[in-house]
């Protein structure tokens, strides 16, 4: 019962001893396992078992672990950047490209740049050629079309072009924190109108190339938006302790979480506009209650070692699952198998063929570029915590 203590209970004192050690901590303990319990949601969703059986209709979402993603990813950055900050009297914009490339490129580039060849020149699909530059420049998310097995990049596109525009929006607005927070709040809420037709509204000119159409931000952005808030309102003490009030107790990520999949149960068949952004909220407050104190109830779980290893590459397993899913199809096609007991073998390999694949390349390509984060001129920036 200690673990569900009333909210009323928690005092300021407590607030502030929890801020500061907040505020020293380097690593967050938890957060790999919500990545693998993000990436669990996404190996599912695309599971050929989803939908082949009556479901609830929170086992038809999925698709929310990206979201999940996103706001995890808002918050990690913004902190980073945050503290950064606040250590060194500014942000190396640099040093934190050069951080994110080692990151995201290695693999990302790579992919594509398989997928491409594959597809192009040894299928024979003349027809993708044009797409493959809206990959390398990351506006995947903005295509008619895929080269497949590709299709999953577009979330990799918002996050890049987020890095582009975040960082150095906080270096060149000198804003106090209450002028960031509003800034952010007018962006979420940017993202919510465009959900809600805002482009229809002004009457703006649609912007279209052969291959992609160019909108307004919205769905996706505001996820990654409210995380970035999360991160700002836990960097202050003011902010720190309006949110232990409401996560700080060590019950709480089981309350949140389990408000969470209610709320994707129980929420209409489309998640845009404000059903989406009380997802968002929803998501950073989980997120929020996994960070602010490292003994909550969930640690055991998040924390227990397979967990967090799938996790810590859930990236590269994030980029390969598709392989994974088309190889394990085929392996099931020449045993066989037909119909549902294929769609069921499919699912259950999968999984396994797509952490192997992983694990591999993050053991024996991924890590050698992650050895260079810290390589002069670029020791300035403080790692990310949780990365």
């Amino acid at each position: 019962m200690s673990a569900f203590l009333p909210i009323r209970n928690l005092f300021e004192p407590g607030a502030i001893a929890a801020w500061r050690a907040y505020a020293e901590r380097r690593r967050f303990a938890s957060l790999n396992g919500l990545r693998f319990l993000c990436i669990a949601a996404v190996l599912w969703h695309h599971s050929p078992a989803n939908g082949m059986i009556a479901s609830p209709r929170l086992l038809e979402r999925g698709f929310v672990g990206v979201d999940f993603f996103f706001v995890l990813s808002g918050f990690l950055i913004t902190t980073l950047l945050l503290r950064e900050e606040r250590g060194s009297g500014r942000i190396s914009l640099p040093a934190f490209y050069w951080r994110r490339a080692l990151r995201i490129l290695p693999v990302y580039v790579l992919l594509v740049t398989l997928m491409s060849a594959y597809w192009i020149g040894v299928k024979g699909q003349q027809d993708l050629l044009g797409l493959v530059p809206y990959y390398y420049a990351f506006l995947a998310n903005f295509l008619k079309g895929d080269i497949p097995l590709l299709s999953i990049t577009w979330s990799l596109s918002v996050e890049e072009q987020y890095y582009l525009v975040w960082p150095a929006l906080l270096v060149i607005l000198p804003l106090a924190a209450r002028g960031r927070a509003v800034l952010l709040a007018g962006l979420i809420g940017l993202c919510l109108l465009a959900m809600l037709g805002l482009a229809g509204w002004l009457g703006l000119p649609r912007l279209e190339t052969p291959h992609a159409v160019f909108v307004l931000p919205g769905m996706s952005y505001m996820a990654i938006l409210c995380g970035s808030l999360t991160a700002l309102l836990l960097h202050g003490p003011a902010g720190f302790r309006a949110l232990w009030r409401l996560c700080g107790w060590p019950g709480a990520p089981l309350a949140l979480f389990a408000g969470l999949l209610l709320y994707l149960q129980l929420t209409p068949d489309s998640l845009l506009g404000w059903p989406a952004l009380g997802m968002d909220l929803l998501m950073a407050l989980c997120l929020a209650s996994l960070v602010v104190r490292e003994d909550h109830a969930l640690r055991p779980v998040l924390a227990f070692p397979p967990v967090a290893r799938i996790g810590e590459i859930s990236y590269g397993l994030y980029l390969y699952h598709l392989i994974g899913l088309h190889i394990a199809t085929e392996i099931g096609a020449r045993g066989g198998l037909a119909g549902t007991r294929a769609g069921w073998a499919a699912t259950l390999l999968y999984p396994l063929i797509s952490i192997a694949i992983a694990e591999a390349s993050f053991r024996g390509f991924e890590r050698h570029f992650l050895s260079l984060k810290q390589i002069p001129p670029f020791r300035r920036g403080r790692p990310a915590p949780g990365r």
